[in-house]
């Protein structure tokens, strides 16, 4: 399947519906497997049921199923890129930086400057 149409279809078909109802045809009609043509467009369909919200983008995706970590990166990393850093909840960084001994910063310098 064309990755690319059905992100244009996964956006349209959610646009505009109550959440529970967006995350439902989302189950149901994209899918949320492994393969690329279900998790891409799932990702791109959080993501416009999340508004672009990185937190609620990552947490709808956790809730989905099949490869909701995957669909979750997806969606989170493309609306984290947008909103940045301080669009999520600071006790959830300050865990995430603690448990997994990260320091972000010197990698975004690096990341931005190879971009």
């Amino acid at each position: 399947a064309d990755i690319a149409s059905r992100i244009e279809w996964a956006w349209e078909l959610v646009r505009g519906l109550p959440e529970a109802e967006a995350l439902d045809r989302i189950c149901a009609l994209i899918g949320t497997s492994v393969a690329s043509q279900e998790s891409v467009p799932a990702a791109f369909a959080v993501l416009a049921v999340a508004d672009g919200d990185p937190w609620r983008a990552a947490l709808l995706a956790a809730n989905l199923g099949g490869d909701s970590d995957t669909i979750g990166a997806i969606a989170g990393a493309i609306a984290g890129s947008v909103a940045g850093l301080s669009a999520l909840p600071t006790e959830a960084v300050r865990t995430l930086r603690t448990v997994n001994s990260l320091v972000l910063e010197p990698l975004t310098a690096r990341l931005l400057a190879l971009r």
